[in-house]
């Protein structure tokens, strides 16, 4: 088991790094072929779009045929794949081809990934949090020297020489993986449809869309946000760096305390901080500070993820584990990414980008209504009941 948990912090800490090439610099990399903030928005959402059908399914195959390390290996070796089309064609029409592909498979990963990270922890009697942080380790290592890298390696045209070599590690180390299966009953496709049947479960993604389209607008515009203040593009790099490093405390401590708290109270907490957060994004105009706030990441996404996967394990039956956190990372990889970077390029093109942070403001300030709005409802009615 131990030697199971070694593999799973490596897996996190080599797919993550993979992801820390692409979300400081891609944009950027973008930018640069003459792409307007509206033209990357879109290259940056069409991802997130498909993977709202995609995930879905490879979670609900996950759990009728019992096997995430195969599927992870698949998708993984087509997300590599699809990332050669990206870099090698010409033309915007084909980059928005290639992205849908890259997205459509490397998105689809991840709720496998969060699965099979939580199965193994349960089996050691280890945390969620102590693994996964492996995960913000590995992206924070590589925010902070992709940019060194690239400037070693002639520029960021070279972008995917440093990406498909990352690749490699989270490749060979799936092969010596031990795949978790489950002791429950083989899903069936009614019990599969039974999940647009929950209602807590399903007003729980709601909400989780709510919070989270001005995090996933954040993701796709921080960093041209940053270049029109002036920023560089190292300065991009350590903001990302900064955002991931300050998630290692949360992900390692915040799972030995959150049971004393109902997960919606924590999660209205959560949005009240993400509009403070926003708030200060959009009167900030300095990009050093703006850098520095993103250690603010550790209170606002840091907690919101630990907490939105352990109440969606909460909200479905064991058999549909991976369909739940496939449904969950549907919302915010998905809905919530095609929406954020849609709407956050074009308020960014139209009224500036302090416009779109107060934005995001304002609909952080109405998840946390009712985030805590339905935390005392569902609290009156179990009184109620009892």
């Amino acid at each position: 088991m131990k030697n199971q948990l070694r593999m799973l912090r490596g897996l996190n800490f080599s797919y993550y790094a993979t992801s820390a090439v692409l979300m400081p610099f891609l944009p950027i990399y973008f930018e640069g072929r003459g792409y307007s903030s509206s033209q990357i928005g879109l290259l940056m959402m069409i991802g997130p779009f498909v993977s709202i059908f995609a995930q879905p399914i490879w979670g609900y195959l996950s759990d009728r045929y019992q096997t995430l390390k195969l599927i992870i290996f698949g998708l993984w070796g087509m997300t590599l794949l699809s990332s050669v089309g990206i870099f090698t064609t010409t033309g915007y029409s084909f980059a928005l081809l290639f992205m849908l592909l890259l997205y459509f498979f490397m998105l689809s990963s991840v709720p496998l990934l969060d699965t099979l990270t939580i199965k193994s922890a349960v089996q050691a009697g280890a945390s969620y949090g102590s693994i996964r942080l492996w995960g913000s380790i590995g992206f924070t290592l590589l925010a902070v020297s992709s940019g060194f890298i690239l400037q070693a390696l002639g520029g960021l045209q070279n972008i995917p020489y440093l990406y498909w070599s990352i690749w490699m590690l989270p490749l060979v180390l799936l092969l010596f993986l031990k795949d978790e299966r489950s002791p429950a009953p083989r899903v069936s496709f009614r019990s599969f449809t039974s999940m647009f049947r929950n209602g807590h479960f399903l007003w729980f993604l709601l909400l989780v869309f709510i919070l989270t389209v001005p995090h996933r607008m954040n993701d796709v515009m921080f960093v041209l946000y940053l270049k029109d203040l002036g920023a560089t593009n190292a300065m991009a790099g350590w903001a990302w760096a900064l955002a991931a490093f300050s998630e290692i405390p949360t992900f390692a401590l915040l799972s030995r305390y959150m049971h004393k708290f109902h997960e919606l109270a924590l999660l209205g907490i959560v949005a009240i901080l993400y509009t403070l957060r926003w708030l200060a994004y959009g009167w900030i105009t300095d990009p050093l500070m703006l850098m520095v706030l993103q250690v603010t990441h550790s209170i606002t996404f840091a907690v919101f993820w630990i907490v939105a996967v352990q109440y969606a394990v909460r909200l479905v039956p064991p058999e549909l584990q991976s369909t739940g956190q496939s449904m969950l990372s549907m919302v915010f990889l998905g809905l919530a990414g095609i929406t954020g970077g849609f709407v956050g390029g074009w308020i960014k093109d139209e009224w500036s980008g302090a416009g779109m942070y107060m934005f995001g403001a304002g609909m952080t300030c109405i998840a946390a209504i009712l985030l805590l709005g339905t935390h005392v409802y569902y609290r009156k009615k179990t009184i109620r009941l009892n």
